[in-house]
């Protein structure tokens, strides 16, 4: 325990060894030393000192000696990758993001077509550079599927609350403009300079105040009620010698 501690104290300061916590057996004539670590810059934490005797030795030598967090101990949260972490809008002017050669989101789209329109295994790559447009990868379906769920349950979606208040939906407005391919069963895209969406994917079912169907009100040329005071009012009283008295109802 003894040199356990001096060792501990050359790895940190002699004021920081605390006093001896614990002694934990990890195998044969093979222990590890706790001592509680009063560096105000780790809290909570302990040295951990490994010594180690070998066989038939009388001498007792130090194996390894770290800093291990206790409880309650200050530590540096849990590593994520840093495509976990990436969010949209992340990427910036100048910024690389590269893509996996097993991305699930990407299938194999074949820029050269062989002389046989059939691989080996039947897969017609004539019609696949013909979707693809020659390039060597294309969307799949898990990319099609988690594109139309981001989509759809975001801001261009039928549950946002410009789409809710919208007095029509983007699949009968003339500025929606279809997708290509599977997407255009549900999604198009905005072509109004003053739609809020302009320019971005919107679903069939979302909607705005630029529908091209709003018109402005027509000018009202209807007859116009006359309004009647029914407040106050004058009656006309006749006496026996026939002349007319005005009488206002005030009096």
């Amino acid at each position: 325990m003894d040199l356990a501690r001096s060792v501990a104290a050359e790895v940190g300061r002699p004021e920081w060894v605390g006093e001896h916590l614990t002694a934990q057996v990890e195998d044969t004539r093979l222990v590890t030393h706790f001592f509680e670590c009063l560096d105000p810059a780790y809290p909570g934490w302990t040295y951990a000192v490994t010594v180690v005797r070998a066989s038939r030795s009388k001498d007792v030598t130090v194996n390894e000696v770290v800093q291990l967090p206790g409880e309650g101990a200050l530590v540096a949260p849990e590593w994520v990758p840093w495509k976990e972490r990436l969010r949209p809008g992340d990427l910036g002017v100048g910024d690389l993001l590269p893509t996996d050669e097993d991305d699930e989101r990407l299938v194999p789209g074949y820029a050269q077509v062989p002389d046989s329109e059939l691989d080996a295994e039947g897969m017609d790559k004539q019609m696949v550079w013909e979707l693809g447009l020659g390039r060597r990868q294309v969307l799949s379906e898990t990319g099609r599927e988690q594109a139309a769920e981001r989509w759809y349950n975001g801001d261009s979606g039928p549950r946002s609350p410009i789409a809710t208040a919208a007095p029509g939906r983007c699949s009968t407005c003339g500025f929606m403009t279809p997708l290509a391919g599977e997407l255009r069963q549900m999604f198009g895209v905005c072509t109004n300079e003053f739609a809020p969406d302009d320019g971005k994917v919107v679903s069939l079912d979302h909607g705005c105040g630029a529908h091209s169907e709003v018109r402005r009100p027509g000018p009202q040329n209807g007859p116009v009620a006359p309004v009647v005071d029914e407040m106050g009012y004058d009656h006309i009283v006749f006496d026996d010698t026939a002349e007319l008295e005005l009488v206002s109802s005030d009096s």
